[in-house]
């Protein structure tokens, strides 16, 4: 089976790593094509500039991509190429724009799976990664085989998008979560709590520590904001949770909160950020005594 990889970014870069090393990756494609280039001189595997080059190379198509834009511009111009191919879209996207890609791709006689990811570039490096998989369940054991490469956890959640809105509930609690660790660890060190005591109560003793708070605790106390998981995207997640709670007709009052605090970051110019970097906005809004 022909392999390929379209997305080289924090994640799919390391992914992608993950897959030569087994023998499981055939060719690539990058948008920015130097970062292909980089990824074909460091690990020996072929790149092309045209995404359709991409698709007709390959019987299985992953993409790891940034956003609904960037997926429904790079894979429906894909579409009428699509008989007989699996795609494999890693994105943490809507699970609307999803499932009416993979109609699309259905129509044209291909597969599609929506392939989200729970853990960051560390976990995707230590092949720690949990896949939530969302597709036919007639290829489900071929995708599964080569995602165990990457990820040391894959769950099949059932049809199109239900590997997505599992994703999606992840990250409404993981955005949530951090949002109120910045406020916790900012209020203890505005009381005057050393950094090193907050931290054992938020990240090693306390009721609500996590392995989150064990992870972005002591990004907070050193302000390194060096990208696990950009500012940006967990930005993009939860405007995507109050898409879809729209059409749900469910309410999301934390989440909504939660998003303004990261747009809020952004504004200050940690959109590239990891989005610890929330914290940032709690100690710029403190009062001054």
């Amino acid at each position: 089976m022909r392999i390929g990889l379209a997305g080289l970014g924090v994640m799919g870069y390391r992914i992608g790593a993950n897959l030569v090393k087994a023998g499981k990756l055939d060719v690539v494609y990058n948008r920015t094509i130097n970062k292909a280039e980089q990824f074909s001189k460091e690990y020996g595997v072929k790149y092309v500039i045209d995404p359709k080059e991409l698709i007709k190379s390959t019987d299985l198509l992953i993409t790891m991509l940034a956003d609904d834009n960037a997926v429904s511009s790079f894979l429906l111009p894909l579409v009428p190429y699509a008989k007989d191919k699996i795609i494999v879209d890693m994105s943490t996207i809507s699970p609307s724009t999803s499932i009416s890609i993979a109609n699309e791709i259905m129509k044209n006689g291909g597969i599609m799976y929506d392939a989200p990811v729970i853990g960051t570039s560390i976990f995707a490096e230590q092949k720690k990664l949990t896949v939530l998989l969302g597709g036919p369940e007639s290829h489900v054991n071929t995708v599964t085989e080569i995602l165990k490469e990457t990820a040391s956890t894959i769950i099949y959640i059932g049809k199109n998008g239900m590997g997505l809105y599992a994703k999606l509930v992840n990250n409404l609690m993981v955005g949530v979560y951090v949002a109120a660790l910045a406020e916790a660890y900012n209020f203890g060190i505005s009381a005057g709590l050393k950094p090193e005591d907050v931290h054992k109560v938020l990240a090693l003793y306390g009721s609500a520590k996590s392995p989150t708070s064990e992870l972005k605790v002591p990004k907070m106390m050193k302000s390194d904001y060096s990208t696990q998981f950009a500012t940006k995207h967990m930005r993009k997640d939860l405007e995507i949770i109050t898409k879809e709670t729209q059409n749900l007709h469910v309410v999301n009052p934390l989440s909504s909160l939660a998003l303004q605090l990261y747009r809020f970051a952004e504004a200050l110019g940690y959109s590239e950020a990891d989005y610890a970097a929330i914290l940032e906005v709690y100690k710029k809004a403190n009062l001054v005594k």
